[in-house]
């Protein structure tokens, strides 16, 4: 299944709220570094970035239901990492409340949230979205 760029607002909203994840904060600005697995228009995965200098935050990770374990994320994700590889990214951070132990196997490692750096900082994400009790991670690429 091919990656497609920038899917619909609708698309990714929608597969969001199916699995539980926040997009309140969405714009059409973000869809410029979203990726899907399907179609723009009905994607059954999706990831995005928010690029800062050399730092981005990778978010909104959600795969269907329907099409979970078959490695659809794990594929989402290794897109994003080397798209910011390709945008000189040298590290990339996440919050998760629910899918550490997926981030951790495919390389990221828990932080403290006093350690981000302040672009990621100052995202609505990590500001006003994901609760304290999320864990903060980082990969270097």
């Amino acid at each position: 299944m091919n990656i497609v760029i920038q899917p619909s607002q609708a698309g990714v909203k929608h597969l969001l709220k199916e699995s539980l994840l926040d997009s309140s904060d969405l714009t059409p600005e973000h869809l410029k570094h979203f990726f899907a697995l399907g179609s723009r228009e009905k994607p059954i995965g999706v990831v995005g970035l928010e690029l800062f200098d050399t730092v981005a935050l990778l978010r909104s990770l959600a795969v269907s239901s329907s099409r979970q374990k078959a490695g659809w994320g794990s594929k989402l994700v290794a897109h994003a990492e080397y798209y910011a590889r390709n945008k000189g990214i040298k590290s990339l951070y996440l919050l998760t409340k629910t899918a550490e132990s997926f981030f951790q196997h495919c390389g990221y490692r828990c932080i403290r949230r006093d350690d981000a750096p302040s672009a990621i900082g100052g995202t609505k994400e990590f500001s006003e979205i994901c609760p304290v009790s999320s864990s903060f991670m980082v990969k270097h690429l």
